[in-house]
């Protein structure tokens, strides 16, 4: 059994295509799912865990900057989900993406994630 490369790395140095999978694996926003650990230095952060393909990231962010990306980025609406179509587009690519690499994925409309109408401020 091999293991996937551990990755850790800042939201804004990351390729657009893993941001696409990212977005499409939290449609809901980040701050929910954020990781606490301790870095190289011994420090307590927190990151944004996601699986790609190739590689395992752990993506540095606090609560509030996983807020402030997804109300700066239009690809969210105003109530901080992903929109429809561009999460169709992002799903689209990405299928074409596994296509040309001779992988299939699934078809989902769920986004993985049970609805949550409270607002944790942690």
């Amino acid at each position: 059994m091999t293991t996937k490369p551990r990755v850790v790395k800042d939201y804004e140095k990351l390729d657009e295509s893993v941001l696409q999978q990212i977005k499409l694996s939290y449609p809901r926003g980040f701050h929910k799912h954020l990781v606490k650990f301790k870095n190289a230095k011994g420090d307590l952060v927190s990151a944004l865990p996601f699986e790609a393909e190739d590689k395992y990231y752990l993506v540095r962010m606090t609560v509030q900057e996983a807020r402030d990306i997804i109300e700066d980025d239009d690809d969210y609406n105003d109530d901080g989900i992903l929109k429809a179509d561009i999460r169709e587009d992002y799903a689209e690519k990405l299928e074409n993406d596994f296509a040309e690499e001779g992988m299939d994925i699934l078809d989902d409309d769920t986004d993985g994630f049970a609805e949550d109408d409270e607002d944790d401020d942690d």
